[in-house]
């Protein structure tokens, strides 16, 4: 059975007849190993064919479905349709259905052929692509008998077209598949195309699942080029694209509310990306905003460089939990003077207690959001998730919660005391769940299990609206082996860390791609003296507004606020043990331990 993105059941709604049936025919009669695309904006023109077909072997396909009657056809050229309109009954013309596939594919392959690894390296074909390409036509509602009767085949030749009869249930599947085959000009190429070649030809077709470089997270990689030669230029060697599984998550959410449970490293912050993209340019005009929610400030502060760099900040608001409790209060006047000289832990705690009153007296209105999403909803107190679904707009009802227990690193509650379902979220059946670790290599991964301890023993929810404690699985991803460093003091680790750290900018890593991640406040200070005396280029985080991304500068912060986060090289400054310290703080510090481990991509230093 074919992969179909999105899954069929989420885009029903917007299919013609037609296409619905085509799309099942496709998803049953072709393997495993095809993969499908409907209506999804593709290449650097995002043009919306009706249906992409890729087969390793076989190559690409565009395919332009028509619903249309033998009677809505009045007359037909190789340029144009006269056709009568469904809504009015009268006459109008249109491009011919095989000249739009035409020109949907000729822009996609151009795209592709740019690509010196998808080009054929000799021969006869050289500089053309390495898997064959070509496009039809679906006429949903005409037999091939009235097809030939209407002598359309004047305007597009027959084995181009598949007809109605061609693709009902009873069909057999290599019948079906020769008709799809049969609209390819020529074959050529050797071979299948190779995994990485796969990614490549994603990466170009589909900039919304690519990952982006990670010093620059959230870079805008479907920016316009000033010229196409620019954008030729600009071809990575190695393109990093969503798999298959998180692509298809990511087009696939639907209405309502959604939980995903995903494990360090699965893709989870690089969903809410495209959901909350997706949703901010499907809106309608007058929408309510869109909410984004995490707990920690910088990440809110990476979240919102994504925003911006797509020009939707004024769609799309990205908020820490305490800002936007805040931001509540003072937008409805119920900001409390009296705590203004309180601590800043024991501040924060009223006024989140102050917006839950402000709600439930109306003084604060609810449903103020079109949709909402929570990034590390982990850190989120039981009453704080029963607030924020408060604010959904029930009209919309949209919601998704991003959700790893083995990172729940703040203690709010004994885990797994509350359900979802009691704090107002409705997703028993559009749960899903994310095991495999992307981010780290498998040395990383390795270390950071160690760690953890039992921590990572993975337990399953009882039922589906409780929430596992997930064990991540690694992609096998190679890299080196950690650096780990068995010195007696803080100050002699952090000046080895400043050491290493020095070796890797020499050996080619920017300042900005490094991070050291600490258990205090007191350990941050010894390790920024410690680079300070190397000349080592840094920033400490202490509060918001200290952490700044795009510098060019090694990353200094504790383990709690690196979350969310990621870098190619990290270094993480742990203290040891203190006597006599309980098993509930023991596991806790190996949580604390397995996050700021699994922040690093390429190289962990420990």
């Amino acid at each position: 059975m074919a992969t179909l993105l999105p899954a069929l059941g989420t885009c029903l709604n917007r299919m013609t007849p037609g296409e619905k049936r085509l799309a099942e025919r496709l998803e049953k009669k072709l393997e495993d190993d095809y993969l499908l695309w409907y209506d999804v904006p593709i290449g650097p023109k995002q043009t919306h064919p009706d249906f992409v077909v890729l087969h390793p072997r076989r190559g690409a396909l565009i395919l332009e479905t028509k619903d249309w009657h033998p009677t809505t056809i009045r007359s037909a050229t190789r340029e144009r349709f006269e056709i009568l309109d469904s809504s009015t009954g009268q006459p109008k013309v249109v491009m011919n259905p095989l000249a739009q596939a035409r020109h949907c594919a000729i822009q996609v392959i151009n795209a592709l052929q740019r690509d010196p690894q998808l080009q054929q390296p000799d021969g006869a074909h050289k500089g053309q692509l390495i898997f064959p390409w070509g496009y039809g036509v679906v006429f949903t509602r005409i037999t091939r008998a009235q097809f030939d009767a209407a002598e359309l085949g004047n305007a597009i030749p027959e084995r181009l077209v598949i007809c109605q009869d061609e693709m009902f249930e009873n069909v057999e599947a290599e019948a079906f598949q020769e008709r799809l085959w049969n609209m390819f000009p020529h074959s050529f190429g050797k071979g299948a195309i190779s995994l990485p070649q796969l990614d490549r030809v994603r990466w170009i077709l589909f900039p919304e699942v690519r990952v982006p470089q990670q010093q620059n997270l959230f870079a805008d990689d479907n920016a316009e080029a000033a010229t196409e030669n620019a954008a030729e230029a600009r071809l990575p060697d190695i393109m990093r694209v969503m798999d298959l599984q998180q692509e298809q998550l990511a087009r696939s959410l639907g209405d309502g509310h959604r939980v995903i449970h995903g494990v360090a490293g699965s893709g989870k912050t690089m969903i809410l990306g495209y959901r909350a993209e997706h949703l901010a340019q499907t809106q309608g005009p007058g929408s309510k905003p869109i909410l984004v929610l995490c707990y920690n400030e910088p990440l809110a502060v990476k979240l919102t460089a994504h925003i911006d760099s797509k020009g939707l900040q004024d769609r799309v608001h990205v908020r820490h939990f305490h800002k936007w409790a805040r931001d509540q209060l003072v937008a409805y006047h119920q900001l409390p003077g009296y705590a203004d000289a309180w601590p800043v832990g024991k501040k924060m705690e009223e006024y989140v207690r102050c917006v839950i009153a402000g709600v439930d007296k109306a003084h604060i209105p609810a449903g103020q959001y079109h949709a909402i999403l929570i990034d590390e909803g982990h850190d989120f107190a039981p009453e704080w998730l029963k607030l924020v679904t408060q604010m959904v707009d029930p009209s919309t009802n949209s919601l998704l919660l991003l959700y790893d227990d083995a990172q729940s690193i703040y203690r709010r509650g004994e885990r797994l005391r509350f359900s979802l379902k009691s704090v107002g979220i409705q997703a028993s059946g559009r749960t899903t769940i994310l095991k495999i670790n992307y981010r780290n290599t498998k040395q990383i991964l390795k270390l950071a299990h160690q760690v953890a301890g039992s921590m990572l023993n993975g337990e399953d929810a009882q039922d589906e609206d409780g929430i596992p404690l997930l064990a991540p699985m690694g992609c096998g991803r190679e890299g080196p082996e950690p650096i780990v460093i068995n010195l007696p003091s803080l100050p002699e680790r952090a000046s080895k860390i400043a050491e290493l750290l020095a070796d890797q900018h020499a050996q080619g890593y920017a300042w900005g791609e490094m991070a050291v991640l600490c258990r205090d406040w007191d350990s941050m200070d010894i390790c920024s003296r410690a680079l300070e005396r190397k000349g080592l280029p840094h920033r400490v985080r202490k509060k918001s507004g200290d952490f700044q991304p795009q510098d060019n500068t090694i990353k200094v912060m504790t383990m709690h606020a690196s979350k969310g986060l990621e870098w190619p090289v990290v270094a993480v400054l742990t203290l040891e043990p203190k006597e006599n310290m309980s098993q509930e703080d023991l596991e806790m510090e190996s949580k604390l331990a397995y996050v700021a481990a699994t922040r690093s991509i390429e190289l962990l230093i420990n």
